[in-house]
């Protein structure tokens, strides 16, 4: 199939156009455009080991391909953005929207109302937005309806229920808010005129609507009236409050939108502004999942686009914080350096920088403490998985006297007691640290082989290059290398050290990955020492009562199972020393104690 694939790309035209991949299931799993189609087709086909590993799988779904020859470069992203609306493939960046961003509607109607909704349903009305902050947008609406009049309720308003007269006036009109057209009181003209003014404004275009009122204010002082001078004054003031509060920018910057991008692993984090005269007039916060790692440009270039489309923009530039230029037959691209424009898109990119934290923060919490540690300490010690089950290992001699070694377990980053395991060093003569850490890591890791218990997913060696090199020759010789990650921990420094790595890796001392290692290892120290006491306790009290005269092995044996320590035999009674060894041993004991 693959050679049937080839022979079909190098019949590929060199022109622009969109290509499609579809699955054995005739399930189309990929679109993609191209400036050149045979030269990029073929990209997927030619040296696929350089290829991500989300590419080679997606290469090893391929069946067969289409394509459609376009005229232009910005055809074929038209085209392609308009397959995956429709298909939505499974191997093309998808937008993730958590929220319903509400939009301004005016209602196609005799009299047209203006409202707020979440659905956007084409040939009801125009629509102005999205807009991120719902109170913000009931605030214009608000602001509007002082303005112009706007009515409130919703009478069907058409002619013949007017001239009817259906409809008497409500306390809207009795309050000033309304002027009545289902009365007659207002006409059509009236009223439409009025919705032209509020169009311009959510448009961004106060002029026409502040030139209105000065007029109309100039006409009614003229005139002596001076109540409605001041009411149309009052007006006045609402709007030039409402400019002074919503201009950002140059009022001479019109018609831009803003795209920032903010890439964080197999996610980008997008703010969408749409300028008007200076004033933003929409905003909108989106998610992207990176499916095949896309660059920066070619999601740039999509986005644009989609959103172009989507929210019905008519803007000529597009300004963004990605290094683009692209100039194409509806409007250009490009990165501002200086100037408002620069402002503009530092904005957005505050925007979209808070969005990624956010989105952060929210995952964090859904994160138990544990986990989020676990996690980090992956990501410092450049692990493949969770080091839930860690294991860290200790050797314990003084002059080589009573060698012996400990092995403590962590799971979910808190200590496992009931998997603490001691040895007693067997094949190792005097004091010698690498082949006693050889002798109990072989053990240890030959004895969980054997029995198909699960292994750690992180073994700690406290020590330097040494005792690692000494675990690792361990774990090579019982063919585990694979499934068992080493790293060492010495104390000078508390560098540490990864096998075939001859620099050690210095973590931040406030970083908890390094408090939980040394957690571990003071641990297996505690243990390994308290053993090595215990130890020399018990040879203390052999050789002590070896010396007495007619206590042999055995009974020496029973004493120190029942008592542990020298100090606790001397204080037991006659009577239970005699019926633990008989009374001939006790007394010989009690005499020796009292000499």
């Amino acid at each position: 199939m693959l050679e049937e694939l080839k022979e079909q790309v190098n019949q590929l035209p060199s022109l622009p156009g969109v290509y499609r991949y579809y699955s054995i299931e005739n399930e189309l799993i990929y679109v993609g455009k191209a400036k050149n189609l045979k030269n990029r087709v073929s990209s997927y086909f030619v040296q696929t080991t350089q290829h991500s590993p989300k590419t080679k799988r997606l290469v090893r779904l391929i069946h067969h391909l289409k394509y459609t020859v376009v005229n232009s470069e910005f055809d074929a992203l038209l085209l392609e953005n308009s397959f995956i609306k429709k298909y939505q493939p499974r191997y093309n960046i998808l937008l993730k929207d958590d929220k319903t961003y509400p939009y301004i509607k005016i209602v196609n109607e005799d009299f047209p109302r203006i409202i707020s909704t979440r659905q956007v349903i084409p040939g009801t009305g125009e629509y102005f937005g999205p807009f991120s902050n719902v109170k913000a947008l009931n605030n214009l609406i608000e602001l509007l309806h002082k303005l112009f009049n706007i009515r409130t309720c919703s009478l069907s308003l058409s002619d013949n229920n007017i001239t009817q007269g259906k409809y008497d006036v409500c306390l809207e009109y009795h309050i000033g808010n309304c002027k009545a057209p289902c009365t007659k009181k207002q006409t059509s003209k009236e009223y439409l005129e009025n919705i032209a003014y509020a169009k311009n404004i959510l448009k961004g275009n106060l002029s026409p609507a502040k030139e209105y009122y000065k007029t109309e204010m100039s006409k009614f002082a003229d005139e002596f009236s001076f109540e409605k001078a001041q009411e149309i004054k009052e007006k006045l003031d609402l709007l030039l409050s409402f400019e002074s509060k919503s201009i950002v920018a140059n009022p001479k910057l019109n018609n831009i939108d803003v795209i920032s991008l903010v890439t964080l692993e197999n996610e980008c984090y997008i703010n969408y502004l749409r300028l008007q005269y200076g004033i933003i007039t929409a905003s909108k916060n989106l998610r992207l999942s990176k499916k095949l790692e896309e660059n920066n440009e070619d999601i740039l270039l999509t986005l644009a686009a989609l959103l172009h489309e989507e929210l019905n923009s008519e803007a000529k530039e597009i300004i963004t914080n990605i290094d683009i230029n692209s100039i194409n037959s509806k409007y250009t691209l490009t990165n501002p350096k200086i100037g408002d424009k620069r402002k503009l898109v530092e904005l957005s990119l505050q925007n979209a920088l808070i969005e990624k934290n956010q989105k952060i923060k929210a995952e964090s919490k859904k994160i138990n403490p544990s986990d989020r540690l676990l996690i980090e300490a992956k990501k410092e010690l450049r692990l493949t998985e969770l080091p839930r089950h860690i294991e860290c290992f200790d050797n314990s001699n003084i002059q080589g006297s009573n060698p012996v070694a400990s092995m403590v377990c962590f799971k979910n980053g808190k200590p496992s007691k009931k998997d603490y395991r001691h040895f007693n060093i067997k094949t190792v003569e005097g004091p010698n640290d690498f082949d006693s850490m050889y002798e109990i890591v072989y053990r240890r890791y030959k004895r969980l082989s054997d029995e198909n218990e699960p292994m750690p997913n992180l073994v700690l060696i406290d020590g330097g290059k040494g005792q690692l090199s000494a675990a690792l020759k361990a774990v090579k010789d019982l063919q585990l290398v694979s499934k068992l990650p080493l790293i060492g921990i010495a104390k000078r420094l508390e560098e540490l050290y990864f096998p075939g790595d001859q620099i050690p890796l210095f973590l931040s001392k406030k970083s908890e990955t390094l408090r939980l290692l040394q957690q571990l290892r003071n641990e297996a120290h505690r243990f390994a020492i308290t053993f090595h006491r215990q130890k020399r306790s018990i040879n203390f009290i052999q050789s002590e009562l070896s010396t007495i005269p007619g206590i042999g092995q055995k009974t020496e044996q029973l004493l120190l199972e029942k008592y542990k320590s020298f100090d606790n035999i001397k204080k037991a009674s006659q009577e239970d020393l005699e019926n633990l060894i008989g009374s001939k041993r006790s007394t010989l004991l009690l005499h020796y104690f009292k000499k």
